[in-house]
């Protein structure tokens, strides 16, 4: 908010009429009701840049939703509310410290809406409260407070004191025009030395510090002692201002206004005794670019153009865009860099001691330090890509990484971005024009080598001003960026000792040029051993102490984390592991703070008791031997799930259907597994007429749930099978793999979370791709000693491994058609 007086647009009769109107409207809201101690609750409003002192009308401008919400609901209720103001009007959310600890009771008129959309109100302080207690921050402020009682009847030294304010105020009102005479005249009818002190603060040009530091004071006499102070000052420059008006104005001519306003600011520093500002501005500037280790052509382009600054007269209008652009040249930290912390020791463990996992990224981090301890002088530095689900601690590994380096972390966010100018800036020739994004956080990183992290460089987008993408290609390539150029500066700048780490969530979305100039570290989801590591070492330690449950003796069983984990939550990261696991202390803490018997040991019951019914269901495993009923293994971002496969044969055309939403290419693995079918079915017994005169339906429980990929092609080839021979599949046995028309069997991917999800499951035969193997390095040595994991490459090892050795039902037949004994009999005769 800030005083609007200046922006209105009426005449001045309007102006008056609408003041006076809504002004009688402000006398009718009553003050808020006190208890005995002066004390009430009410509503607040956070004012950014403006203070408002008691019995003084003031408008204000409302420019957020919680300021606009306060003031209709204020209207409706016809209650007064707590003005109060930010110490730091530059602070965009404000929490309740960052207040001053003195407000004014203030009532408020009707809201009008203004041309540009934005609403104003007009204000009328009431008292003085010291603020208590804040007792709601959202969606508005509410607050508990103290009336200031101030004493009205003077003393003989606080009389003085008013005469003395009142005879500087008279002639600060003569000489300042921007005073009406009418605001003596109202002075000279105060009696209270308090509302003096207030209404000469209010009509005077107090600084915003100078304001808040009166509204602070609640003594009347301190308060018309620092006024004093206050109208000296003012009435000093204004004394001298009016001088050195007299002097200049015989020296000028109206037409000559530029001219005149020169004169006056020599005036003034000659009696200041300072000499031209402005040759003394462009001289400091040029002995700042001289004193700077700057490149030689930063330098060169810099002093050409403080060269042209001094030719210019100080009005013109490129004064501030050459002005600024010199000042950018002396920001950028051209040759300041931090010493790289070399010891692959020390860098180990700060990243195990904030991470847990994540092997390959740590391993590239640890060559990478202990190759610049070999070759100190490397200058190329690796440009990496963590790539993973949300939650996986990418950006967070990236701020270990540079304190394991001892280097400064800057981060830009590049979701969304669309603007080419956003990376490369803009050319000053435009209005306003500022550099890149990497300009300007290499700015604010001070030094050339800090770790730069791209964060989600997958949501980059484009349309009719550029392609940031492209923009991007020349500070991601070693072979480039030691000479990257920014519109706005048109300097090369040196960005080949960034480090630079970009974070994505896939990689389908990245450009192909861009990807190659990345070394890609994906970070697989976590499994559930490696979110339990987690929970117990980081995310329990850490909710324990944002919850002041750090000595409450409160752990967790490793059933209960498990029971959280399953059904509680579902991603492939820990950030709802983490709520959950706030939630459920943070009900022990309430309990603590009711003197009430809370649990010590979070139990899976306790667990459900805290966070209510499960929110997540796991696959279970068969409960028997089923004959078309088989177990796929399939990868999700979340982790591995077991997937059923059912299937039925019935009277139909010989037609396959899918259901359950399939993509295309699993729907293409069925075919193929029903066409290897087909192609043997003399070995399986099964008659040539089923396929002609029999439908085939495979379904996948889960509808909703869009499932693809060629993985299930052994999964629906053996279910098939089974439906068509009567043969029943073991319950225990899982499998995946892609089939081909021949009955080979393909490696797949996601082998670590499958087999992890069969585990879970209560599976005890895993059936792999024989070239997946190797990928078993990744699985926990205890799953795969609990698990019987059996190599195949053919269709047929499949199914003497899943299948039983005979029908335990007759095999489907189709039904005879009349029109086929017909024919029968016919052919009989």
């Amino acid at each position: 908010m800030h005083n609007i007086q200046d922006d209105w647009d009426e005449d001045e009769e309007d102006f008056a009429m609408a003041i006076s109107q809504r002004t009688e409207e402000l006398y009718r809201i009553p003050n808020h009701e006190t208890d005995q101690d002066g004390v009430f609750e009410a509503l607040a409003l956070p004012l950014r840049d403006l203070v408002v002192f008691p019995r003084m009308v003031s408008p204000v401008f409302v420019d957020n939703d919680v300021a606009l919400l306060t003031l209709r609901t204020a209207q409706e209720r016809n209650q007064t509310v707590v003005a109060l103001t930010q110490k730091d009007p530059e602070q965009e959310e404000p929490q309740a410290s960052d207040f001053l600890q003195v407000g004014v009771e203030i009532a408020v008129g009707r809201l009008l809406t203004m041309p540009d959309g934005n609403s104003s109100a007009l204000v009328q302080g009431r008292r003085r409260v010291q603020v208590l207690e804040f007792k709601r921050l959202k969606p508005y402020l509410k607050v508990r407070v103290r009336v200031i009682n101030e004493p009205t009847k003077p003393d003989k030294q606080t009389q003085a004191l008013m005469r003395s304010a009142l005879n500087m105020f008279a002639r600060v009102v003569e000489l300042n025009r921007s005073i009406p005479e009418e605001a003596h005249l109202f002075a000279l009818n105060i009696q209270e030395p308090g509302w003096l002190a207030d209404m000469i603060a209010t009509s005077l040009s107090v600084p915003f510090e100078e304001r808040q530091k009166l509204l602070l004071m609640p003594d009347p006499k301190a308060r018309l002692e620092r006024v004093n102070e206050l109208l000296a000052e003012e009435l000093d420059v204004l004394e001298l201002e009016e001088d050195i008006h007299n002097k200049v104005q015989s020296e000028v001519d109206k037409s000559q206004r530029e001219f005149y306003l020169r004169e006056q600011m020599k005036a003034i520093q000659t009696e200041l005794g300072e000499g031209d500002i402005w040759t003394r501005d462009v001289n400091e500037l040029r002995q700042k670019v001289e004193q700077a280790k700057l490149p030689d052509e930063a330098r060169k382009t810099a002093l050409r153009e403080i060269e042209r600054l001094n030719q210019m007269p100080p009005m013109a209008p490129e004064v501030g865009i050459i002005r600024s652009y010199v000042e950018w040249i002396l920001d950028l930290p051209w040759s300041i860099y931090t010493e790289d912390n070399l010891d692959v020791t020390h860098a180990a463990k700060i990243l195990d001691r904030d991470h847990y996992g994540l092997q390959k990224a740590k391993d590239r981090i640890l060559e990478y330090i202990a190759v610049r301890s070999l070759k100190p002088k490397k200058e190329r530095q690796p440009i990496l890509c963590f790539v993973g689900p949300p939650g996986t601690g990418k950006t967070s590994l990236g701020r270990s990484i540079a304190e394991a380096l001892g280097r400064k972390f800057v981060r830009v966010s590049l979701g969304g971005v669309r603007d080419e100018a956003e990376i490369r800036g803009h050319r000053r020739t435009y209005i306003g024009a500022l550099p890149g994004r990497i300009i300007q956080t290499m700015k604010r990183a001070g030094s050339t080598n800090p770790l730069f992290m791209l964060d989600e460089i997958d949501k980059l987008g484009n349309d009719f001003r550029g392609d940031p993408s492209s923009a991007l290609l020349e500070v991601l390539d070693p072979e480039q960026n030691h000479s990257f150029s920014d519109h706005y500066l048109e300097i090369a700048f040196d960005l080949s000792k960034v480090m630079f780490v970009a974070t994505a969530n896939t990689l389908a979305t990245i450009p192909d040029a861009l990807l190659d100039r990345m070394e890609v570290i994906e970070f697989p989801g976590y499994i559930e051993e490696e979110k339990m590591a987690i929970a117990d070492r980081y995310l329990i330690p850490r909710q324990m102490d944002e919850n002041g449950m750090t000595d409450s003796g409160l752990r967790f069983a490793d059933t209960a984390l498990q029971r959280i984990i399953r059904e509680y939550t579902y991603e492939a990261g820990v950030r709802n592991l983490e709520r959950e696991i706030g939630r459920v202390i943070r009900k022990a803490a309430r309990l603590k703070a009711e003197k009430k018997e809370y649990p010590t040991i979070i139990t899976p019951n306790v667990v459900e008791k805290f966070l209510g019914p499960p929110q997540y269901l796991r696959t279970e495993a068969e409960r028997r031997d089923e004959v078309g009923v088989a177990t796929s293994l399939a990868w999700t971002e979340n982790g591995g799930e077991i997937m059923t496969v059912e299937v039925a044969v019935l009277d139909g055309k010989g037609g396959l259907q899918m259901t359950g939403q399939i993509g295309e290419v699993m729907q293409e693995s069925g075919q193929a597994a029903l066409t290897y079918i087909k192609s043997r079915a003399d070995l399986f017994a099964i008659e040539p007429e089923v396929f002609e005169r029999m439908d085939i339906h495979v379904h996948m429980p889960e509808g909703a749930i869009p499932k693809d990929g060629p993985s299930a092609g052994i999964t629906l080839a053996t279910a098939m099978i089974s439906a068509l021979t009567g043969r029943p599949i073991y319950r225990e046995v899982g499998m995946t793999g892609e089939i081909t028309l021949r009955g080979r069997v393909l490696p797949i991917g996601g082998v670590r979370e499958k087999v992890l999800a069969a585990h879970r499951a209560g599976l005890k035969v895993v059936i792999l791709p024989e070239k997946n193997m190797k990928d078993l390095v990744d699985v926990p040595k205890r799953v795969r000693t609990d698990l019987k994991v059996i190599p195949v490459e053919h269709m047929d090892q499949v199914l003497e491994l899943a299948l039983y050795p005979e029908p335990v039902m007759p095999p489907p037949r189709p039904r005879r058609r009349p029109e086929d004994a017909q024919g029968q009999d016919e052919a009989e005769e």
